[in-house]
């Protein structure tokens, strides 16, 4: 017993130097906003300390639930639209030069336009509520699998394809064998640039247009004059971004392992 007592403490010692060399960031970003609060003399409606903002999180988890599904699901239906039509443009793309003219410049000016700035256009054209933010994450995910689904159909070594133009293959079976397979690996990546960015989007597009979720909760407790809540809407909507950018990678790993 006297034996196992030492291994134990080394081993809890061992893991937390692991977390502190891992997360020392974010535990000194908290230690200073604390600091900041303390040493400014700030009042807690105008800035709430790290004690009150995560005991409200951990108190209240009800509170935060529901909201927190809306905009997940609104982040999960959006990516999933954005990467099907992102994909379809770029096979598109693929299958002909002339659309690759038409549909290339057409999103670059897409993703040149602030998401902010498209918002009155799309509330005009939609109509607020959940459609709209839907169609907002949808246009925020749809680029990058635009871009990277197009790179990754032109990536397959050129040894490869000379095999399936030896053997006469037609252009649906190479799509089919060949390019779709290979491009894979940039489709995930694609999915790990677009997750994170896709809850932030639905937070958004929920503050300024939807009914439900984190924004709404957000602006509800700016309303009400709730800072902690406020402040821990933002904290949870933050801690989503970074595990679904998490949650990406490992995905990322296993499909780039698998498919090169």
């Amino acid at each position: 017993m006297n034996g196992r007592a030492p291994q134990h403490g080394t081993r809890a010692l061992h893991a937390t130097g692991r977390l502190l060399s891992r997360y020392w960031t974010v535990l000194a970003l908290v230690a200073a906003w604390g600091a900041w609060v303390r040493t400014q003399h700030l009042n807690q409606i105008v800035a709430p300390t790290p004690a009150a903002v995560f005991g409200d999180v951990l108190d209240n988890p009800g509170a935060y639930a529901p909201d927190l599904g809306w905009t997940l699901l609104n982040a999960a239906v959006g990516v999933a639209l954005g990467m099907l039509l992102g994909l379809a443009g770029a096979l598109l793309v693929w299958t002909s030069p002339v659309l690759s003219g038409l549909m290339t410049p057409m999103a670059l000016i897409m993703r040149s336009v602030p998401v902010v700035a498209m918002i009155p256009v799309i509330a005009r054209v939609v109509g607020f509520g959940t459609a709209a933010v839907l169609t907002i994450t949808t246009v925020v995910s749809f680029f990058p699998v635009f871009v990277l689904a197009g790179s990754g159909l032109r990536a397959a070594p050129a040894a490869t394809r000379d095999v399936f133009t030896v053997l006469a293959a037609s252009g649906l079976t190479r799509l089919r064998l060949l390019l779709l397979p290979g491009a894979v690996p940039a489709l995930l990546v694609a999915l790990r640039l677009t997750a994170p960015t896709a809850v932030l989007a639905a937070m958004l597009a929920e503050y300024l247009l939807g009914t439900h979720g984190l924004g709404q909760l957000f602006a509800r407790s700016v309303t009400f004059m709730d800072p902690a809540r406020a402040w821990g809407t933002a904290l949870v909507a933050t801690v989503v971004s970074v595990l679904c950018f998490v949650g990406a990678r490992a995905a990322e790993r296993q499909g780039t392992a698998r498919f090169t």
